[in-house]
């Protein structure tokens, strides 16, 4: 029979790895959290920065090419990263093996990244701007490559804190000079020599911290090593590049079908967009994301994971219903004074593109509640399809009526996969629908009121924000389980603490 310590028996090998372990992932997750604020903050700020700058047809170029590298780039990765990080933190003393695979194997598909995107750029008719400027951005896939790898063994070996600290350095690098090469009249080519030269010094670092962590390329090349390497990692290669080309088909099309400041407004949207897709959807998941893993019990009955994931979704729901509305009635004084007069024209777009950024919000809840349950491939064949469904929308739509074809194409490809991702999932119950109501009724109070204050913006935002969160409390539309598990998230999040102290209440908090 197993018997119990005393209280004050003192700690154990185990408990002290467990206490060594468990202030390492603590730290490794405030550096991952300090890191990812920091970027992605600066980089929003530049696109801002370059949108103001460089005006609606070179920022339209900007963006394309943008687009045509976002798609290369996970080729070029070839969804190595995540069997690299997992097979070298399993087997530490084959990490040079791996890096020499690696690295052969990703400049080769590199070499083929860079090749199809300059075909791409002159297949689809692009103006000979966009082609040289692709030629020259698309050097960073082989100059970002080594440090990426040098990235993925360094955090195999849990050093976050490092590298945390190189992306922040280079992000800071990259933002500054190349503000600095804007202001002294280089334009977009000083734009992309600066992001080479900040590549080049990121990898520089990166791969110099590897080796002296003890990291050495080894050869000959393990074909055996290789072969499994590639095998692993293509599912997840053609899933990022799926990805990306859902997320970017829409301006590459717009650029060839329509002309580069088309493309500009379309990107400067799509910019806002992402902002707050990345605020108030994507930090958010990624905290909770571990919560929602341990929540889970494979082969269980879940019952409990099915409520929080649909709770989830609705509470973005909730988060989405004044977000549309604030962008219906005050889309261009929000849009000008970020990006400046040129950029008029995107207004009209944000306005389609907030209700797709809110579908795609709630489509992420259930699109990370089935990785959770291991049923990725759903979430792949649904963004296979949801990629058709834009591609073939926008190019019927944007030849008829223009840009905001494409922001139309976007919703209702979203909306497809959001339908069909829910549906998936299953959910904890059924709809009620009667609290869903009650949410389109305060969202239309808050929608009057923001009618009625259309020539203020601001005064119509505050005035309509407090009419929303008036008429939650009013209508009762959360109830004392959602603000139990309200309570529970917000504890879960980087700063519980302090909300704690400031929102007091009684729910036990593991």
């Amino acid at each position: 029979m197993k018997t119990m310590s005393p209280p004050d028996a003192p700690l154990t090998v185990s408990d002290s790895l467990q206490a060594s372990s468990t202030r390492r992932a603590a730290r490794n997750a405030a550096a991952i959290a300090s890191a990812r604020i920091i970027s992605s903050g600066s980089l929003f700020a530049w696109q801002l920065m370059l949108g103001r700058l460089l005006g609606d047809q070179a920022f339209g170029v900007y963006g394309t090419i943008s687009g045509l590298i976002g798609i290369a780039a996970p080729l070029t990765a070839f969804g190595i990263s995540a069997i690299l990080i997992r097979e070298t933190a399993r087997h530490p003393e084959l990490a040079g093996r791996y890096q020499a695979s690696a690295l052969l194997v990703q400049t080769l598909f590199a070499l083929a990244a860079y090749l199809a995107l300059n075909g791409a750029a002159a297949a689809l008719g692009y103006s000979a701007v966009i082609q040289g400027f692709a030629a020259i951005a698309a050097i960073s896939l082989f100059i970002d490559l080594p440090g990426n790898l040098a990235f993925d063994l360094l955090l195999a070996q849990e050093k976050m804190v490092t590298t945390s600290s190189v992306e922040i350095i280079h992000v800071i690098a990259r933002v500054g000079f190349g503000a600095l090469a804007l202001a002294s009249g280089f334009g977009l080519l000083g734009v992309y020599a600066v992001t080479i030269l900040a590549g080049t010094g990121r990898s520089l670092l990166l791969w110099t911290l590897a080796h002296r962590a003890g990291i050495r390329l080894q050869f000959p090349l393990d074909r055996a090593l290789t072969a499994r390497l590639l095998r692993d990692a293509s599912p997840l290669a053609l899933a990022a590049v799926l990805n990306m080309s859902y997320a970017y088909v829409d301006r590459l099309l717009t650029a060839s079908i329509l002309t580069e400041a088309d493309a500009g407004h379309l990107t400067a949207a799509f910019v806002i967009v992402y902002g707050v897709i990345d605020l108030l959807s994507t930090t958010i998941l990624i905290a909770l994301y571990p919560l929602m893993s341990r929540a889970y019990t494979p082969g269980g009955e879940n019952a409990l994971f099915r409520l929080v994931v649909d709770k989830l979704a609705f509470f973005t729901l909730m988060i989405g219903v004044p977000m549309v509305a604030i962008f219906a009635f005050y889309a261009d004084a929000i849009a000008l004074p970020l990006f400046g007069a040129d950029f008029a024209p995107s207004a009209g777009i944000l306005r389609a593109l907030i209700a797709y950024a809110a579908a795609a919000m709630i489509a992420n809840v259930y699109a990370q509640a089935l990785i959770v349950q291991n049923r990725q491939r759903i979430t792949v064949t649904w963004r296979a399809v949801g990629f058709a469904i834009k591609l073939a929308l926008s190019a019927a739509l944007l030849p008829l009526i223009g840009v905001v074809g494409a922001a139309l194409a976007s919703l209702a490809a979203e909306i497809v996969v959001l339908t069909a991702l829910a549906r998936a999932f299953g959910g904890g119950g059924a709809v009620q629908w009667a609290r869903v109501f009650r949410l389109a009724a305060a969202g239309l109070t808050a929608c009057a009121l923001m009618a009625a204050l259309a020539a203020l913006p601001l005064l119509g935002m505050i005035a309509g924000g407090t009419a929303y969160l008036g008429a939650l409390f009013a209508l009762r539309i959360l109830q004392p389980d959602d603000w139990d598990l309200l309570y529970r998230l917000a504890a879960a999040l980087p700063g519980g603490a302090l909300i704690r102290r400031i929102w007091q209440r009684d729910t036990a908090v593991s």
